[in-house]
């Protein structure tokens, strides 16, 4: 496959998947971080235009709430059919411009299909509880209700499986949306709602609004954040973004739903099956060139099995295939950008000047040349957990460390305040459960015998410590998306009223 014609390919794929040309000009350059090319220039939103598609939300929203959450589903399922057909162009797509693996391109639209599928599911199981009352001919319920509008900030690394988390569930749930992708991704972001439009055209009656992008950066984000006419703030990105978000919109007493960064970790004990988690921590470190928010970062790994780990390990990292995401056989794309690598660097200097053994790190040759950042993985061998091991680097770098007390290994599994994803490598049922319970580890999400990346869309995605908990997705994770009354109905002729009270009435 050649790695040269990214733009015109680019061009093509916005093209297939409907977006309008007039879409693409009259804005700053979106490069693809395989080669630095310009694949568009797509147009920004000023705040008028945010404002514009805020107020056709919220009309939207006054429509969409009263259509039957099946037939709300039925316009999911027509946008994951829209997906299915165009499969193949939106994960390359993609992969021009995030630089992810062909695989990992397509096996991102699939995430978009499969939660279309949960929530068409979903629209149908929207239940409230019936609730015991105290007082006679009483009966008590819950029952659920649309918020409103939802904004969704989304992030580089998932440039359009994280919209449809939110967006799949915010619709059946009855409420609108409006997107404000990350500006490293927003072409993925223009062919996702050129998808979406195709579906709503086949649905027929979708009100106008009901789904929108608005291109742009901070500035327009953090219009979002405090428009009051935004009921749910959903947003992913780094812990120091959550930090922003949170107290913005607390401040006007909205609703915010934060997945943030993970700074996850594995420990491997004595009974694990090596070769098994050999290959689940390499995948898990290096894929996506570590720029997920599951990649693993921190490797706890028992003495008894260090040194036959390390070796293999190390040799891993230096095989792996480095480059042109396109071609066949390649794990290791670039990183996004130059600040990407420039954190990479910083980071590998201080575990360097704390004394830890650097193996990789350097920079690579790539089809960009000093346009594109292509890097090897970076193992990083530490005496002490302490330094840049305990913050998230969005790079390749996977700090190592000696620990034989399963106790100590979870207390530092759960030393950090980033809690996205964990996992243990182990042949003990104790261990593994131990690691399970309420005094293992704290994280969102706890895997055994497999790594941290990557999530099912039935399990509630994440759940970050320092923010009390994002829960996308899977699950009941809906309930996020609207709101909970009790109603109470009184189907007899008496009104109980407190011991001695009475009114006389003609």
């Amino acid at each position: 496959m050649t790695t040269e014609g990214a733009p015109a390919e680019a061009q093509a794929l916005l093209a297939a998947l409907g977006v309008p040309a007039e879409r693409l000009v009259g804005g700053p350059a979106t490069r693809t971080p395989i080669t630095g090319e310009t694949l568009a220039e797509p147009r920004l939103a000023d705040a008028p235009a945010l404002d514009a598609a805020i107020g056709r939300a919220s009309a939207a929203f006054e429509n969409w709430r009263e259509v039957p959450a099946p037939r709300r589903g039925e316009l999911v399922r027509l946008f994951g059919e829209e997906l299915r057909r165009s499969k193949a162009e939106l994960g390359r797509l993609v992969t021009l411009e995030a630089g992810k693996i062909v695989s990992e391109g397509l096996g991102e639209v699939q995430e978009m299909i499969d939660v279309c599928d949960f929530a068409v599911g979903l629209s149908r199981q929207l239940y409230g509880l019936t609730i015991a009352t105290e007082r006679p001919d009483h009966r008590m319920m819950e029952t659920w209700r649309p918020l409103g509008v939802v904004g969704v900030i989304s992030a580089f690394n998932f440039p359009v499986a994280v919209w449809a988390w939110n967006a799949a569930l915010a619709l059946v749930c009855g409420n609108a949306v409006v997107w404000k992708p990350s500006e490293k991704t927003p072409l993925t972001a223009l062919a996702t709602q050129a998808l979406f439009e195709r579906a709503a055209a086949e649905f027929g009656d979708a009100p106008d609004g009901l789904s929108s992008v608005a291109l742009g950066g901070r500035d327009l984000g953090e219009r979002l954040v405090d428009d009051a006419r935004v009921a749910l703030v959903s947003a992913t990105g780094s812990t120091a973004m959550g930090r922003a978000v949170g107290p913005r919109v607390a401040a006007r007493f909205g609703r915010s739903l934060l997945e943030l960064g993970g700074n996850n970790a594995a420990i491997v004990r004595p009974s694990a099956d090596l070769d098994l988690t050999l290959r689940a921590v390499a995948f898990s470190a290096m894929g996506t060139a570590g720029q997920r928010c599951t990649t693993l970062r921190r490797l706890f790994v028992h003495g008894e099995v260090y040194d036959s780990l390390l070796p293999r390990l190390r040799q891993a990292y230096a095989s792996v295939a480095i480059g042109d995401p396109r071609e066949p056989g390649v794990l290791v794309g670039p990183l996004i950008d130059g600040d990407a690598f420039s954190a990479m660097g910083r980071a590998l200097e201080r575990a360097r000047l704390a004394g830890a053994t650097v193996s990789g790190g350097e920079r690579v040759e790539g089809p960009g040349g000093a346009e594109a950042f292509y890097v090897r993985p970076a193992l990083v061998e530490i005496a002490e957990h302490a330094g840049p091991a305990l913050e998230e680097t969005f790079a390749p770098i996977l700090y190592v460390l000696r620990c034989d007390d399963l106790d100590e290994a979870i207390a530092l599994n759960n030393a950090v305040p980033q809690g996205l994803a964990s996992a243990i490598f182990t042949n003990d049922l104790r261990e593994a459960e131990r690691f399970l319970s309420a005094r293992g580890s704290d994280c969102g999400i706890v895997n055994v015998n497999i790594g941290p990346s990557g999530a099912e869309i039935g399990g509630a995605f994440g759940g970050e410590k320092e923010t009390g908990g994002g829960r996308e997705s899977g699950s009941d994770s809906w309930k996020a998306y609207m709101r909970r009354a009790t109603n109470t109905v009184n189907y007899g002729a008496t009104l109980p009223l407190a011991q001695g009270v009475r009114f006389d009435i003609d």
